[in-house]
């Protein structure tokens, strides 16, 4: 909860950085762009760090550092230092999130999963609604700089909350070596996918230097797993990578998230730019789709409980694509109420599509693993944003000037741009109907057995998916 409300009130304090700081808007870019890269490269590392160490233990460590790197960012006296200091907070922030996930799978059995998932989805739904609100009454009233001094009181009380979690200690499956090798190539592979998927607003797909991203991208991708294949210790283990139902929901999350988040950046670049609306009220515009993720969470849950996986999964994707097609009507006829019943769509289904993907998720791993697939699922969480953003930018037309200002077209190709965009979301968010067709077919209170992880010395010869695959 505190990563999502992080980054949603930094959004309504760059500008004001910007300005006290004399930051162009590369660098206030690169103030995102930092923390992104370090999270994004680090996130599966974490989990398997949790796996090894303890999943309270890094998540002390992470609140701390958390609170630690706010505090540097709130006192610093440019933007280099803000920059640096970002990045050391998504070090930090990476040891956060895989862990939640962990503690979660390691206090409830596998079968009671959906209700605490649903909590959490519900969690980050109302931080990510409060942070432009909080972030505007903060910055409006005291500055930027408080929107990094309120993480530290609430990083400092987790950490508190953090000393009364008792959890088992780390089995003898996560305690194996830790692959730095792997470790090394699995984060250079990330950061030069988001590195490469952040540049193409700026650059273009067809730009020299997004395809020497993407050729720096496929090597590495193709060193890593070869050496995967070869170490006796791989960061991701076999039991993991071939599991049906967690690459299945990675790949769930990756489309749906790219496919929403997209549309979000394209509509609140149609609020502001064509229709002049401010922030805020930009941000009420979109309140339906929070709303309906905060309360559809719970059902979503209740539903996971009584319908398979696959059904869910598929319903959720459902709505998520009719949401961002009926968002596509924004700049026709489209009316308010069209608009809003579009987001509360959304919602309902990113809620659906975010609870039964995590539980399943989360619910395959075997406690020595919970940490390392938290991890991958969050990897999919924050790719498939800069996915879907470099996507729908490169449509818009939208690309920063010499001077650091955005120049996209003038405004009546931008209306005319937005309905297309928001469709070829759409079928991005769609292709997870794939994956979701080969989620479980039976409820997990049915279908759920034991998954106890194998010793270390039948970790390889795992070559049947977790569970049955109607």
């Amino acid at each position: 909860m505190i990563v999502a409300l992080d980054g949603t009130v930094l959004l309504v304090a760059q500008p004001s950085l910007q300005r006290d700081l004399g930051a162009s808007m590369t660098q206030v870019q690169w103030t995102s762009t930092a923390y992104l890269l370090a999270v994004a490269a680090l996130l599966v590392i974490a989990g398997r760090l949790g796996d090894r160490y303890g999943h309270p233990r890094m998540l002390f460590v992470g609140v701390l550092g958390f609170a630690a790197a706010s505090a540097g960012i709130a006192l610093a006296p440019g933007v280099g230092w803000v920059i640096a200091l970002r990045a050391v907070q998504g070090v930090f922030g990476a040891l956060l999130q895989p862990t939640t996930l962990a503690l979660l799978r390691l206090a409830y059995p596998a079968d009671r999963l959906g209700t605490p998932v649903a909590i959490r989805t519900s969690a980050i739904g109302v931080a990510a609604a409060a942070g432009p609100v909080l972030g505007g009454v903060l910055v409006a009233h005291l500055g930027w700089r408080a929107v990094f001094w309120i993480n530290v009181p609430v990083a400092l009380a987790i950490a508190v909350l953090t000393l009364a979690v008792r959890a088992p200690a780390p089995s003898r499956t996560g305690s194996q070596r830790l692959d730095l090798t792997g470790a090394a190539l699995l984060a250079t592979a990330l950061a030069v996918l988001v590195h490469t998927l952040t540049g193409v607003p700026a650059h273009g797909w067809t730009s020299a230097s997004t395809w020497l991203g993407l050729t720096a991208l496929a090597g590495v991708a193709a060193a890593f797993v070869g050496h995967e294949r070869r170490t006796a210790h791989p960061i991701v283990p076999p039991t993991v990578a071939r599991s049906v139902p967690v690459t299945a929901s990675v790949a769930i999350l990756l489309f749906t998230t790219g496919g929403m988040f997209g549309a979000l950046f394209v509509t609140t670049f149609f609020f502001q730019d064509v229709l002049g609306l401010d922030p805020l009220a930009s941000g009420l515009r979109a309140l339906p789709l929070t709303a309906l993720m905060v309360l559809g969470a719970p059902v979503a849950g209740a539903a996971l409980r009584r319908y398979s996986p696959r059904r869910t999964a598929i319903l959720g994707t459902v709505l998520v694509v009719l949401g961002i097609g009926g968002l596509s009507q924004l700049g026709s006829a489209g009316t308010w109420a069209v608009t809003g019943v579009a987001f509360a769509v959304l919602g309902a289904g990113f809620a659906t599509v975010m609870v039964t993907a995590t539980a399943t998720v989360v619910g395959e791993a075997p406690p020595g693993y919970a940490g390392v697939i938290g991890g991958l699922k969050q990897t999919a969480m924050n790719v498939g944003p800069s996915l879907g953003i470099a996507v729908a930018a490169s449509m818009m037309m939208l690309r920063p000037s010499a001077a650091g200002t955005p120049t996209a077209g003038a405004t009546p190709a931008m209306s005319a741009a937005t309905g297309p965009t928001l469709m070829v979301l759409a079928g991005l968010a769609a292709l997870a109907l794939l994956p979701a067709s080969l989620l479980p077919t039976q409820p997990v209170h049915r279908a759920r057995r034991d998954m106890a992880a194998p010793d270390d010395h039948d970790i390889h010869s795992v070559d049947q998916p977790q569970r049955s695959i109607g």
